[in-house]
């Protein structure tokens, strides 16, 4: 099963595979739509340039595809990808930042705040920034970084220990950081930890199954 290509062009919205943030939406000719089957990287119809366009391919900005669907008419993508970088032009993870009708209930933390800060590791990672505290971790390396980890679970112990919930908050958010910048030191990523948790847990859907390892664990 295929898009229907027959009216002209599909519209493709792109989603974040691990956050399920809409990233942006974009058009597929035929042409487009097989090069990222082949590819695994989204390629879109621009309808101003009438050309194709690999996404990232100037920026850096790519799209790593995960699932593709479509809709019951055959006549819209949804893609889910895992971003390798911003994917608006202006530097905002997702194009559909701008407020139209403010959300009365907004929470007052970023729900995506443990990705942005998962990109934003490796992205130092990659390239040197004056004055970077996680470029001084990874030139340091995985001792230095071990260190720090140690350091932080102590006190996490001593905050708990005194009833100090603030300074829990604080001290778990250290080692929360820590633990991404080791994770990323040595290559594994997020969704290694959730294939391995999901592992533990059981299959997706089977609570009884959850239950039961839960409590084993």
């Amino acid at each position: 099963m295929k898009p229907d290509f027959s009216k002209g062009l599909v519209p493709a919205i792109v989603i974040d595979s691990r956050t399920k943030a809409v990233l942006m939406l974009a058009y597929m000719n035929e042409e487009s739509y097989q090069k990222t089957l082949e590819t695994n990287q989204t390629w879109f119809y621009s309808r101003s340039r009438q050309s194709l366009w690999n996404k990232g391919a100037t920026s850096g900005n790519t799209q790593e595809v995960i699932s593709i669907k479509l809709d019951c008419d055959q006549d819209t993508l949804l893609i889910e990808v895992i971003p390798n970088g911003p994917a608006c032009h202006t530097g905002e993870p997702t194009c559909f930042y701008k407020d139209v009708k403010a959300n009365d209930n907004e929470l007052d933390y970023d729900e995506d705040i443990i990705d942005q800060l998962l990109v934003e590791i490796k992205e130092r990672k990659q390239t040197r920034v004056a004055g970077s505290y996680t470029n001084y971790l990874f030139d340091k390396g995985v001792d230095k970084i071990g260190k720090k980890i140690i350091e932080e679970a102590g006190e996490v112990v001593i905050a708990a220990k005194n009833n100090d919930q603030k300074e829990l908050i604080l001290e778990v958010s250290d080692l929360l950081y820590h633990t991404f910048v080791m994770m990323e030191q040595q290559n594994v990523t997020i969704v290694d930890i959730k294939k391995e948790l999901t592992r533990r847990f059981g299959k997706k859907g089977n609570n009884k199954g959850e239950r039961a390892n839960i409590e084993k664990w």
